[in-house]
């Protein structure tokens, strides 16, 4: 499939072009904000961000340039904001004129590794474990509680773009160590 054709299809609502898209420039967003992050999970966040965003905003894109501009200018947005954001956590905040100290809000999401006891499931769960904690969490929710993916989104605190993007890339994930083994 040709890049051109994936946008037009895409724009049509085509789950396969979104896919092919994501496969194509998962790798080049990823590495500009690991190299701008220099932190995996924030670069991961961000570029799922970014593809969440850009499909959600996938007709306003401008055919004249290029794709990857595009998806860039969105990631290079989302860093930015979020920089902002971090910068809004941290208030100074002081008792007198001697004594100052910094209060910083740590909202980042900590880790949860759900364990299911399921023995029939054992091979595909110690595939399932090998994923990062919030792939894992992800695909516990889809598939194991049979959320929607509304309630994921809820469950999550994310939009429900954010949760398709982050659990198509759960499941390839899941795809390529269930291969290898």
């Amino acid at each position: 499939m040709e890049i051109i054709d994936a946008i037009k299809k895409a724009k049509q609502n085509d789950q396969i072009a979104f896919n092919f898209l994501l496969d194509t420039f998962w790798n080049e967003v990823y590495k500009f904000q690991l190299k701008r992050t220099k932190n995996e999970n924030d670069a991961e966040d961000i570029t799922i961000q970014t593809f969440s965003r850009a499909f959600d905003k996938i007709n306003t894109y401008n055919e004249d340039y290029k794709f990857k501009t595009w998806l860039i200018t969105i990631s290079k947005n989302i860093h930015i904001d979020l920089i902002r954001k971090q910068k809004k956590t941290i208030r100074n905040t002081s008792k007198d004129d001697n004594e100052r100290y910094f209060d910083i809000v740590d909202d980042s999401p900590t880790p949860e590794d759900k364990i299911i006891t399921e023995q029939n499931l054992a091979k595909l769960l110690r595939d399932i474990k090998k994923l990062k904690p919030h792939y894992q969490e992800i695909i516990n929710l889809r598939y194991f509680q049979e959320f929607s993916y509304k309630e994921i989104s809820h469950e999550l605190n994310e939009p429900i773009n954010n949760v398709k993007v982050k659990l198509l890339r759960a499941k390839k994930l899941l795809a390529a160590i269930i291969t290898k083994t």
